[in-house]
């Protein structure tokens, strides 16, 4: 499958790409170059009575809409010009396919985003998403819920920040991996990161303290923190303890059975963590072993109640809709188990297969796509879940979206109440300015002008960041006092 357009609008070819890609997937694209294709678009611009009207033809189709009326200033016009071209290709594309993405003409990662700009304008925002971007009735609602739930928790204080630490290591690399880290091998590195990672701690606290600002959630997260050596995993909570007091919320994602035993989980609850993962990701045996996973479903459920008699009340299970090879009976059986596990919050998501993954390049050697389950199914999958663990007394608290997923889905974090994790619903809402150490750790920083975040990224090579600690520290420095 091939598609090519062609259009005067240049600067929103980007936007274009986004809007082909919930239909055809990653399937080749081309602009403005002539060639062979399966679907030729051909994109015309007016303007009538003070309009900019969009014309999108091609094949037994054509689309005409007249949208995005001047606005007041330069940022606003280009906005409404986007909108107007997306929304006008997506209908388009619709009527020539038949089909309707579950999130409608959306393809940013945080629909909940223009569901709050409708708040804030006085609209109904369940209507402005169904009947301005075409998202299903179902998706809407889940929005509607997720807002109940973030309530007097979606916003910190002003003088208030998170904290991410990522440890990039891990026992085995899973298959639909794409995060910057890295089998953990004969651990040669350990030492010399965590040494790194201690020292820009200490200098990004440093920095918050001369703001004045005080932390609220610390987040641990990888990788797998519980992969490297208890005593260095200890070392580095005290050292964030001591930089980042008054903290409520202390996170580590535990994630991987195969990393826990009762040393491990009392080490995590004596250094005052308040909220561990554990994660299955599945409880079909089959399937850990297709993805890369060295544990068994039964010794994610030992890990789990070996938590549990530590005396941990606030764990997470993550798990993936979609995987390979599995049906929606292997999917039920999961959310069977977890639901008689009975954590307080359940992550579930989407499949999503990067281009820097190694499912990627297998199934591009089997013949490419990322269409391993159909698309109907994972939606019956995330459909069941939504279902089975409202039945339980779970609700939906956060909610973001990634290229590649199946079915143009989503992943959704559920909880039940009172158990919401705020370092998630401040940064996938991007409510909360997160100060993120370690290697390839982003830094988004809020600014009072409307809607800016800045970003500072640390290195993504564990080698180099443990090399230029100093330089990933002053360019925190640079952005926070900026």
């Amino acid at each position: 499958m091939t598609v090519r357009i062609f259009t005067p609008e240049t600067a929103f070819l980007q936007d274009m790409a986004d809007v082909s890609r919930l239909f055809y997937g990653d399937a080749p694209l081309f602009f403005n170059e002539e060639g062979k294709s399966d679907v030729r678009i051909a994109h015309t611009v007016s303007r009538q009575n003070g309009c900019w009207c969009d014309q999108f033809t091609g094949g037994p189709v054509s689309v005409f809409r007249a949208q995005g009326r001047d606005g007041e200033g330069e940022l606003m016009q280009k906005r409404l010009r986007k909108r107007a071209v997306k929304l006008a290709l997506y209908e388009y594309f619709k009527r020539l396919t038949g089909v309707r993405p579950p999130w409608g003409s959306l393809t940013g990662i945080r629909p909940s985003r223009l569901y709050y700009e409708a708040l804030e304008e006085g609209l109904d925002p369940v209507r402005t998403l169904v009947d301005i971007f075409d998202v299903t009735e179902e998706r809407a609602g889940l929005l509607d819920e997720m807002h109940d739930m973030q309530k007097g928790l979606r916003t910190p204080p002003k003088d208030a920040f998170d904290v991410y630490i990522g440890i990039p290591f891990c026992k085995t690399r899973c298959a639909y991996c794409s995060f910057s880290a890295g089998e953990i091998g004969d651990g040669r590195l350990v030492a010399p990161y965590v040494a790194a990672l201690k020292r820009e701690i200490d200098l990004g606290a440093q920095i918050v303290a001369e703001k004045g600002l005080r932390a609220r959630a610390v987040y641990f997260g990888g990788g797998t923190p519980t992969a490297i050596p208890r005593a260095a995993l200890e070392e580095l909570i005290g050292t964030a303890r001591e930089a980042f007091p008054g903290a409520v919320e202390w996170t580590v994602e535990a994630g991987r059975p195969d990393t826990i035993d009762r040393p491990m989980l009392e080490m995590l609850l004596r250094t005052g963590t308040t909220r561990i993962s554990v994660n299955p990701q599945t409880f079909n045996d089959e399937t850990l072993r297709r993805i890369g996973r060295a544990h068994t479903a039964q010794e994610t459920v030992d890990a789990y109640r070996l938590a549990r008699e530590v005396g941990f009340d606030d764990v997470n299970m993550d798990l993936i809709a979609a995987l390979p090879g599995e049906t929606l009976a292997d999917f039920r059986r999961t959310l069977e188990t977890t639901v008689a596990l009975g954590p307080e919050s359940v992550t579930v998501h989407a499949l999503a297969i990067k281009r820097s993954s190694r499912l990627h390049e297998q199934m591009h050697v089997q013949g490419g796509g990322h269409g391993l389950t159909p698309a109907g199914e994972a939606e019956k999958m995330t459909a069941l879940a939504r279902e089975t663990l409202a039945a339980g007394g779970w609700r939906p608290y956060y909610l973001y979206r990634q290229k590649y997923m199946a079915g143009n889905l989503e992943n959704v974090g559920y909880a039940k109440p009172g158990k919401a994790c705020l370092y998630n619903i401040g940064n996938m809402e991007e409510t909360a300015s997160v100060l993120a150490l370690g290697a390839g750790a982003i830094t988004k920083w809020l600014f009072d002008r409307a809607r800016r975040i800045e970003r500072a990224p640390n290195v993504k090579n564990i080698e180099a960041y443990i090399s230029r600690v100093e330089e990933m520290a002053a360019r925190k420095r640079a952005l926070i006092f900026s």
